[in-house]
């Protein structure tokens, strides 16, 4: 007779089979795997290595060459040829840039136009999703069709009425202005709604037989279990956002509304260029990205999964 165990496994009598070995207890193979899920050979690793480690290398250099630049003297940085080490390293340069620039400021700017596209972003793209994922209405798919050939689109070309649009409402020079074009995304809306048709209909319409209306469907059933398109969503936005440089620049003329980049790229003086100032800001506006993104990579990851999702 099988009698079981306190670990879930079932155990038969020492006459019939040999005891079964618990789950908890079975030794978990690691490492990598090709496509068959055959583990990778001594020679194979090292051959993905052998393409990967010159490709990060190639990929970080523009970081390492902003932050190299950042910590040299002014007269240190232009000369020919350069130095691939800092030697004579200093926080000159971060030192000055605190004091020609209120770089806290649009550091602040740059943070509200951020958080608030970010949450923007989150809430209509997550609603769009979610009519074009489970909704039936008439021209669903014409609109859905529409919004996403909007991306062949160049953002150059909806400057000129953007802007004429902002300054007609008064929004010039004001942060709503950069803000108020930029509350929904073509690609977070698709994303979403790709994320949301995977989820079972079967749980909204057992939410509907309790009483639930739409708005508690939507924010309590399809929220929730749409976490990671959402956190990809919020993500991408906020980085977006953080790193926008033309619409700002055209939008904002007060130096006080400045964003962090906009005002790290007018530090460039009308006759010369002092390259390790700008770098420094340069490294400055970095830092919240990279931050971002060590925190959340595995979410940055998701993004681009989740994108291809067929449903």
């Amino acid at each position: 007779m099988a009698t079981p165990t306190s670990s879930g496994v079932s155990v038969r009598s020492p006459r019939e089979v040999p005891v079964l070995v618990p789950v908890e207890v079975l030794p978990v193979v690691g490492g990598a795997t090709n496509a068959s899920g055959r583990p990778l050979r001594r020679r194979e690793r090292l051959a993905i290595l052998a393409i990967l480690v010159p490709v990060a290398i190639i990929g970080l250099f523009p970081m390492y060459w902003m932050v190299t630049t950042a910590l040299t003297p002014s007269s240190a940085a232009i000369r020919v040829p350069p130095s691939l080490v800092p030697l004579d390293a200093s926080t000159e340069n971060l030192a000055e840039l605190f004091r020609q620039a209120p770089i806290l400021l649009w550091a602040f700017n740059s943070l509200v136009i951020a958080v608030a596209i970010m949450v923007c972003h989150v809430v209509f793209d997550s609603m769009a999703g979610y009519a074009f994922a489970k909704k039936r209405f008439p021209g669903k798919n014409l609109m859905f069709l529409l919004i996403v050939s909007s991306l062949m689109v160049p953002v150059e070309v909806t400057l000129v009425p953007r802007f004429i649009l902002v300054t007609r409402l008064g929004l010039d020079d004001n942060l709503l202005g950069v803000i108020l074009p930029s509350i929904a995304d073509v690609f977070g809306i698709f994303l979403m709604r790709q994320f949301i048709r995977t989820l079972p209909t079967e749980l909204e319409e057992a939410a509907r037989v309790d009483g639930a209306n739409e708005w508690h469907v939507f924010w309590r059933i399809i929220m929730p279990l749409s976490r990671p398109a959402v956190a990809t969503v919020a993500i991408f936005s906020f980085v977006g956002a953080w790193n926008a440089f033309l619409w700002p620049l055209i939008v904002l003329s007060k130096r006080e509304l400045l964003t962090l980049p906009v005002g790290v790229a007018l530090l460039q003086q009308e006759f010369s260029t002092n390259i390790g100032l700008q770098m420094a800001g340069a490294a400055v506006g970095a830092i919240p990205t990279i931050v971002l993104f060590l925190f959340f990579q595995r979410q940055f990851l998701e993004g681009v999964r989740v994108g291809g999702v067929k449903g």
